[in-house]
């Protein structure tokens, strides 16, 4: 990959974890072993003005290039999310469109959750060659469909073999033309859909359950959960309770390199949280995606009786549609 070529990073933020987020971004700044340049496609959930500004002070203008898109602008107004049963933030799913809202032209780009941080150099994953696969990503905690903890239930019905691979979707190589020429976004939609009972990670298993068997499986190295105790990871994946809360209780090591960064930010002076916030968080997250559902019926059926939609964001929201559908279409 040549040096002065800019490495395409997405990822996906709220005001709660935007510490998170800075943290993830000064890491990856402070082991870079040589300059580099990221365009970093920063999907904004609701993130406030003052919390932007901050992060803004965290970030390097030199070695990131921000695109600001907010979540309205991410998702096509023309397609629901899955209602699912999880207690995961609707903006889990906006990582499905991501091959609708980057410039068309590119090739290769890296997802990465917020709840990550950079251990080493990573630009060497962007010059991983996916050959003929339209996604690499690492072998999740569950392993496979058959796993007791976080299997998949209806593997079997689905026609899946008790063996297949589960990827975790905190970390995704996309080839981005191949999954718009395969409809990938639509497939996995409609499987969360028909499968919300099974689907305890909505995004991951609507991912693993319409790839499978037909993804890249990366170094564990490059998606390393903070319950292993892995001294040389590339990055760190805070899954399941995050270091900013007292309730943490994985790898204390990893914390303690999640802080050092953190102290970097403006929010050096931050300390852990009691873990309860964490619960009241996942219980507001369920409640905000029922209310989103509940508006997207009312708004299509106004839009209905009024002859089509009219409000603002539903306007800014067309380009995305409009590449989205085009795509979908092209390929049917």
């Amino acid at each position: 990959m040549s040096s002065n070529q800019k490495l395409t990073l997405v990822t996906i933020c709220d005001n709660t974890f935007a510490l998170l987020l800075a943290t993830l971004l000064k890491s990856i700044e402070v082991n870079l072993l040589e300059p580099t340049q990221f365009d970093l496609y920063l999907v904004d959930d609701a993130i406030r003005s003052s919390t932007k500004n901050k992060l803004l002070e965290a970030i390097n203008p030199a070695v990131f290039c921000v695109h600001w898109v907010t979540i309205d602008e991410a998702l096509p107004p023309d397609i629901a999310l899955p209602m699912d049963r999880s207690t995961f933030p609707r903006n889990v799913f906006v990582r499905l469109f991501i091959p609708y809202f980057i410039p068309q032209h590119l090739t290769k780009v890296v997802y990465l959750d917020v709840d990550m941080i950079a251990h080493q150099d990573i630009t060497s994953l962007w010059s991983i060659d996916l050959g003929n696969n339209l996604l690499g990503a690492i072998i999740d905690r569950a392993e496979r469909v058959s796993s007791p903890w976080s299997g998949y239930g209806n593997y079997q019905a689905l026609g899946l073999e008790a063996d297949t691979k589960i990827f975790n979707s905190g970390l995704l190589l996309i080839n981005p033309i191949l999954w718009r020429q395969q409809q990938i976004t639509r497939r996995v939609v409609r499987c969360i859909e028909q499968n919300a009972k099974y689907a305890v990670f909505p995004d991951q298993y609507g991912l693993n359950v319409v790839l499978a068997n037909q993804w890249l499986e990366l170094d564990r190295r490059w998606n390393c959960f903070a319950q292993s105790e892995e001294v040389n990871p590339y990055l760190i994946h805070f899954t399941g309770t995050k270091p900013i809360y007292t309730s943490y209780q994985f790898n204390k090591a990893y914390q303690e390199e999640f802080y050092h960064y953190l102290r970097m930010t403006p929010w050096h002076h931050y300390r852990p949280v009691a873990g309860w916030r964490r619960l009241l968080l996942k219980q507001t997250h369920k409640m905000a995606k029922w209310c989103y559902r509940l508006v997207y019926r009312v708004t299509a059926l106004k839009g209905f009786f009024d002859g089509g939609p009219t409000d603002k964001r539903y306007q800014q929201r067309q380009s995305t549609s409009s590449v989205y559908g085009q795509e979908e279409q092209k390929y049917a």
